[in-house]
């Protein structure tokens, strides 16, 4: 089922989670065993994220250094199609721009349209590790938009071939990140803003926001939205600080607030346990706020802490 129809039907606010694909070298059942703690709450979809590969140097016996590419967490499409199978759950595959020729983008759209993944998630995607800024591959897409019309043109049964005529058509509900606090490339929120209009023009039929810790900055997020006449549901990401070391950490990856009520409850924290207290309490003060402000979804990046997830999801049900 598309996202637009989970929410279309939905008596209430609906509840999804976003996990990280297992490093390489570990199982299906090392993810099985993060999701099965939060499974009892029904959610309406799982996102999987998409990871490049990364460049590293590998030392050789003769002392000299060997580049070589590595993914360390591959199994998107495959992870996807196990949710479904497992759990009879709809997954939610992010596909990115960034270490993907557009041929390699087709081929996984074929393969998600053949499994009956009917979502997907599209995003630039990050620089690499040691790079300073984005570079597409080569003959990949540069920009997300771009990435979106690959999409939507699938969805209207165009190819990379030209030979290939009447191709058949996907039906891809496709969904774009959206940033509440402003991309940290862009110069200003207006001319974000503008880009996010684009490709909601384009064929997005709804947005997934980056993770904050101020909800009046999503409410602002949410009016100037709608003020541009952008009206597909706005789904709030959220995360919860665990850990001191997450003050300065999550604002310098991902260039998000950290409100200084909460920084200061942080730092008068003993322990990681007691940190974790703090940041589950907040989570579910700004969960129980954002249902009350009639989102349509809260959506829970739980990234190894589905403990803290289950506990704050139990008291806002």
């Amino acid at each position: 089922m598309k996202i637009t129809e989970h929410i279309a039907n939905a008596k209430d606010t609906l509840i999804s989670f976003e996990v990280l694909p297992p490093l390489k070298g570990k199982t299906i059942h090392s993810l099985y065993e993060h999701l099965d703690p939060l499974m009892e709450f029904q959610p309406s979809w799982i996102n999987v994220t998409y990871h490049r590969s990364e460049t590293m140097f590998k030392k050789k016996l003769d002392g000299s250094f060997e580049k070589v590419e590595v993914r360390k967490r591959p199994g998107t499409v495959g992870i996807c199609a196990a949710i479904k199978n497992h759990y009879s759950v709809d997954a939610v595959p992010h596909i990115i721009c960034g270490g993907f020729t557009r041929r390699e983008t087709e081929d996984a759209l074929i393969d998600l349209d053949f499994l009956g993944i009917d979502n997907v998630l599209v995003l630039r995607g990050d620089a690499p590790k040691n790079e300073a800024s984005f570079e597409a591959e080569k003959g990949g897409n540069h920009y997300a938009i771009d990435l979106l019309a690959q999409v939507t043109g699938m969805n209207n049964g165009i190819y990379l071939d030209e030979d290939i005529k009447n191709g058949g058509k996907t039906n891809f509900c496709a969904g774009v990140a959206g940033y509440p606090e402003k991309h940290f490339e862009a110069p200003n929120l207006e001319l974000d803003l503008e880009r996010m209009k684009q490709k909601i023009d384009a064929g997005a039929e709804y947005i997934m926001t980056q993770m904050f810790f101020d909800n009046e900055k999503f409410y602002a997020f949410v009016k100037l939205c709608r003020d541009m006449g952008i009206t597909v549901p706005i789904i709030p990401g959220l995360k919860p600080l665990t850990n001191k070391k997450q003050l300065s950490i999550l604002p310098r990856i991902f260039h998000v607030d950290i409100p200084t009520e909460l920084s200061n409850a942080i730092n008068k924290c003993k322990t990681d346990t007691d940190c974790e207290k703090v940041g589950t309490e907040w989570l579910v003060q700004q969960s129980k706020e954002l249902k009350k402000f009639g989102v349509p979804v809260l959506h829970y990046y739980t990234l190894g802490k589905p403990k803290v997830i289950r506990d704050v999801v139990h008291q806002i049900m």
